[in-house]
Order: C-alpha cells, then sequence, then structure tokens
C-alpha cells in the first residue's frame, strides 16, 4: 500500500505542482506518468500473494474474514486485501519442570491433584496442527495467539480434571499410558472444535512429591531383598537335591556291589593284588591264607 501512496502523491504533484511551484509546470506529464506507473506497480504489487509451504492464507477485508482460504504458491487477490498466514505444519508445545525446555521460562510443569490428595507435577510435549480448511473460523474466533489461547489453557485444564481419578503412584507406573489415552481423547475433541488437530500427547515425566519417592523405592528394595533370598533359597534346595541324589546313587553302587560279590571272586582281588605287590624291587614274601587244605599260596622271590 506505501507504493500505491508514493503513486498517489505523484499524481498529486503533476496535477497541482504548477499551483505550489510554477517551476514545476514542464515536470507535470512527468510526474502524472510516474504516478500512474508507480499506482500500477503497486497495485500488481499488493495483487500478487505467496503463501509458503505448509501454509494457508485467509483473506480479510476491511476487517471482515472471508471464507475461502489460499493454498501455498502464488496467488491473485484483491489488493485491497490483507492475507493472514497460519502455518499448518506440525507444532508442538512443551510445558516442563526444567529450565528453559519448555515453551515459557522457568518451571513450566502442571501441577495436579492425584485421587489420594497428593500434588504431582506431570511434564508434557503436545503435537498438533492447523485443520487448513478451519483457519478462517481460528482467525475470526481466537486470532493468531492460538498457542496461549486455546493450546496451553486446555491442555492444563483437561491434565487436572482427568488426574483425579488417578492414585500418585498409578500415575507413576502402572497406570500411565491409561492416563495418557484418557487425556488425549478429551482434549482431542476440544481442540477439533476450535479448528486444531491433535496429532501426539506426550507425557515426558511424572514427578511424585519426596516422601512417596521414599516409600516406593523401600518397597522396590525390599521386593528385590526378597527375590535375592528366594534365589538363595532355590540354588539351597537344588544343592540338597543334588547331595541326596549322589548319596542315593553310592548307596544303590555299594548295595549292589555287595549283592554281586563271591568268596572266589574275592580270593582273585586278593591275589591280584599281591601280585602287583610282588613286583615291588624289595625282598618280601607273602603268605596267603584261605579255608581248607591246601588253600595256602605263598608268592615270593627266590
Amino acid at each position: 500500500m506505501s507504493i500505491i501512496f508514493i503513486g498517489l502523491v505523484l499524481l498529486a504533484i503533476g496535477f497541482f505542482g504548477r499551483s505550489i511551484n510554477p517551476s514545476l509546470e514542464r515536470l507535470g506529464n512527468l510526474f502524472k506518468l510516474g504516478g500512474v506507473l508507480v499506482v500500477l506497480g503497486g497495485l500488481l504489487f499488493a495483487s500478487v500473494k505467496q503463501i509458503e509451504t505448509g501454509n494457508v492464507g485467509v483473506k480479510k477485508l476491511f476487517g471482515q474474514v472471508q471464507p475461502d482460504v489460499l493454498n501455498e504458491g502464488l496467488t491473485l487477490v484483491n489488493p485491497l486485501v490483507e492475507v493472514v498466514k497460519f502455518d499448518t505444519k506440525t507444532q508442538n508445545y512443551t510445558m516442563s519442570g526444567v529450565a528453559n525446555e519448555g515453551d515459557k521460562e522457568g518451571d513450566d510443569a502442571i501441577r495436579v491433584l492425584s485421587a489420594d490428595g497428593l500434588e504431582v507435577a506431570v511434564d508434557l510435549t503436545v503435537l498438533y496442527r492447523v485443520i487448513p480448511t478451519e483457519a478462517p473460523r481460528l482467525l475470526r474466533e481466537v486470532g493468531v495467539g492460538y498457542r496461549d489461547v486455546l493450546v496451553r489453557p486446555i491442555t492444563r485444564t483437561k491434565i487436572r480434571d482427568n488426574s483425579v481419578y488417578y492414585n500418585a503412584v498409578d500415575l507413576y507406573s502402572a497406570k500411565r499410558d491409561e492416563f495418557q489415552g484418557r487425556i488425549f481423547k478429551t482434549i482431542e475433541k476440544d481442540f477439533k472444535d476450535r479448528g486444531l488437530f491433535l496429532e501426539q500427547l506426550l507425557v515426558r515425566n511424572i514427578t511424585l512429591p519426596a516422601s512417596v519417592r521414599a516409600t516406593i523405592e523401600s518397597k522396590i528394595n525390599a521386593e528385590q531383598d526378597a527375590q535375592k533370598m528366594q534365589f538363595v533359597l532355590q540354588k539351597e534346595q537344588q544343592e540338597a537335591e543334588r547331595k541326596r541324589v549322589e548319596a542315593q546313587g553310592i548307596a544303590d553302587y555299594q548295595r549292589i556291589v555287595s549283592l554281586s560279590l563271591t568268596d572266589k571272586q574275592l580270593q582273585y582281588e586278593q591275589i591280584k593284588a599281591m601280585q602287583e605287590l610282588a613286583k615291588s624291587p624289595n625282598s618280601k614274601v607273602i603268605f596267603m591264607g584261605g579255608k581248607g587244605a591246601g588253600a595256602s599260596v605263598m608268592i615270593g622271590e627266590k
């Protein structure tokens, strides 16, 4: 619009410059021609709008929002129309208790009360995008500051509303996924009603009170000690069973051997043992006695 204004100024000088300064009379036609060209150029420039990739444009004429949207690329529009651009790519909004990690400075975690009356801090990231066809309504009802007007308050309110159905320990462990799914459904509906599409809801961290954390750690340590003791008992039972089986095997062996040995076999084994002893280089005389006449045997070296 500033270019058009400059062109109008040149036209005014061309038509009325002589009355202001007679020396401008000779340049009047030049000012008129320049003014016309500048106005036409300004109108052409104002009529061409470029919408970047991943954006849509919403037209606003004299403060009234037009229902149609401009898609990415070059488009010719009424030069008097103002085009407001909306980013339709995936956006994220993070609320975190860690400084400089979220969209707000400092501790921005969501403080909620659980069913058992404990205060729990929730760190959350919301992934969402603007629905292109809903951009005109979003501009009309909310404006371009929808992150602070819709995304932040709706998310924080719904998390507080749903946390009262869960105990603090359940939020931290067993029912964390259930809690995340529950708040996703409620936030998704409210977002859709206002022209936003909720892609994903990420519960990044849940911080319990220090007393509850100490109780949980004690419980975990006790469970680990119990598991360790159970392992030791199982190992001792296995060792006792091994020894029992080993003793039973020895007993069975001795019983089988005692039943299978005869006197003749024992005498034979005795003779073999004495023969081995007789092979020693030392001089010796070995007498082996036995039952009955002629049962004595002498083994020795000459």
